[in-house]
C-alpha cells in the first residue's frame, strides 16, 4: 500500500513539473532571447540575396537564364542601396568605387573559360579544374606553367 501511494505521489509531482510552464502566468516570463538581432540594411539583404543566387546556380537549382536575370536584378539593388548608404555617410565617390572594382578584377585569377574566381589564392580553377595563369610576384612574368616551381623570367622560387 505504501509504495501505491509513493507511486502516485511521484507520479503528480512529475505531473506539475511537466504542467507548470503551461500554467504560470506569460506576462512575468523572462523573453527567450533578451536582445534583438540587428537590422539589416539594403544593402546587406541585396548582398545576401546575390549570395544565395550564386549558391542555387551552384547546386543546379536555377538556370542561366535565370541566374543572368536574378543576378542583374540584385546586383543594381545592391548598388543603389549601397550608394544611398554611401551617400547618406559621405562616402566614397562613384569613380572611387570604379577604380577599386577595377583593381580588384585586375588582381583576381581568371580562368579561360569561366571567368575570374572568387579564392584569391587558388591555382586551379574551382569549376572545371584548369590550372589558373599566374604571375611572379618579383618581375611580373606570366607563369602559365602548371606545377612551375620557379619564375621562367627571374628564376626566383615560387609560392607552393
Amino acid at each position: 500500500m505504501t509504495t501505491l501511494i509513493l507511486g502516485t505521489v511521484l507520479a503528480l509531482a512529475a505531473l506539475a513539473f511537466v504542467l507548470f510552464p503551461l500554467f504560470r502566468d506569460s506576462s512575468r516570463a523572462e523573453p527567450v532571447f533578451a536582445s534583438e538581432p540587428p537590422e539589416e540594411t539594403g544593402a546587406a539583404r541585396a548582398v545576401a540575396a546575390l549570395r544565395e543566387v550564386e549558391f542555387d546556380r551552384e547546386t543546379g537549382k536555377l538556370s542561366d537564364a535565370d541566374y543572368t536575370s536574378l543576378k542583374a536584378t540584385y546586383t543594381r539593388e545592391a548598388l543603389a542601396a549601397m550608394r544611398a548608404e554611401d551617400a547618406a555617410s559621405g562616402g566614397v565617390s562613384d569613380d572611387e568605387v570604379e577604380a577599386m572594382i577595377h583593381a580588384y578584377r585586375a588582381a583576381a585569377r581568371a580562368c579561360e573559360t569561366c571567368g575570374p574566381r572568387p579564392e584569391p589564392d587558388a591555382a586551379y580553377c574551382s569549376t572545371c579544374g584548369r590550372f589558373l595563369a599566374g604571375a611572379c610576384a618579383r618581375c611580373g612574368a606570366a607563369v602559365t606553367e602548371a606545377g612551375a616551381r620557379y619564375c621562367p623570367g627571374c628564376g626566383t622560387r615560387l609560392a607552393a
